[in-house]
């Protein structure tokens, strides 16, 4: 579905929800595109959010999702949606919310680390009753595993190489070949600041459940731990989400001590996830790869020199 079709659909979708029953716009906005890609178009109207999720959505997953999202239990933590319904436009489900304000980009200085890590470790205890049947496994390995493919069909690239050597040497299940070592716990998926929103009442909650589910919660940590690890975050904003996260009694990593025997593998997988899109991404748009992605290639260049050493539940 091309955006000149589907983006104007959900306009409409977003405006009805807003004003039903064909009232006049009385809010003095024009409906916003907040984002445009193959996996999540939304559009904004006033306090509503529409998304469009990717066509190929497995609908009782996405079901399930919902529920999580608009249970009680995780109304500090997750940003509820206007209704459990799915609708259904252009062949894309699509799903209402209400509208968050994101984290400001140009002021890291005030980026909500803390409550990024406190939010994270409350959605990971959360207790199993909460939880449906149904709720499918965490989708982060599984789009580890999408970007190397995106790899590899992107053709021959002399960054390519250490990049699948790194994705290589990982364990199965961080390939998304097997199950993951936990799958009971409830985890994001895709955690980052751009997962955050304020809400009306002021508070931080996450937002974006597509690929929410159970699994390993040590992925979770894992894209920020990346980015220390590749020099891309500074160590204190890396100790401020640690330390949220552990004092918020999170079960990812022990309460105290060395962080890594839990977070090396899943980092290791975001790293060779992120070299991965941003090859092929350069390859679609005909540009050389800029000082970050080569900074992440790098990274696993010396990964791949140095493969994790697994142990117990994580070796397989």
């Amino acid at each position: 579905m091309t955006a000149d079709v589907l983006l104007p659909a959900l306009r409409a979708k977003v405006r009805a929800a807003v004003h039903p029953a064909a009232q006049a716009c009385a809010c003095g906005t024009a409906a916003s595109v907040l984002a445009d890609r193959p996996d999540g178009a939304v559009v904004r109207h006033a306090g509503t959010v529409a998304k469009a999720h990717a066509a190929d959505t497995d609908l009782p997953a996405l079901a399930a999702r919902m529920a999580v999202a608009a249970h009680p239990a995780l109304a500090h933590v997750l940003l509820p949606p206007l209704g459990a319904s799915v609708a259904e436009l252009h062949g894309r489900p699509v799903t209402l919310w209400p509208y968050g304000t994101p984290v400001d980009r140009d002021d890291p200085e005030a980026a909500p680390w803390e409550e990024a890590g406190t939010l994270l470790a409350h959605l990971h205890r959360t207790p199993e009753p909460v939880l449906p049947s149904g709720l499918p496994p965490m989708r982060g390995p599984a789009k580890a595993a999408r970007a190397i493919a995106r790899l590899r069909a992107a053709g021959p690239h002399p960054a390519a190489a250490p990049v699948l050597r790194a994705w290589a040497v990982l364990p199965s299940w961080a390939r998304g070949e097997a199950p993951m070592p936990d799958t009971r716990t409830l985890c994001h998926g895709d955690l980052h600041l751009g997962q955050l929103v304020r809400s009306q009442a002021g508070d931080w909650l996450l937002i974006d459940i597509d690929d929410l589910g159970r699994g390993e919660p040590a992925w979770d940590l894992a894209r920020p731990a990346a980015w220390f690890a590749c020099g891309l975050l500074p160590p204190d904003e890396w100790t401020r989400f640690l330390t949220a996260y552990r004092r918020a009694a999170g079960p990812a990593v022990p309460e105290d001590g060395d962080p890594w025997p839990a977070l090396d593998v899943p980092a290791r997988a975001l790293t060779a996830q992120t070299a991965a899109l941003a090859i092929a991404k350069s390859v679609a748009a005909g540009r050389p790869l800029d000082e970050v992605e080569t900074s992440v290639i790098d990274a696993c260049d010396r990964m791949a020199a140095h493969p994790p050493e697994l142990t117990g539940e994580y070796a397989t």
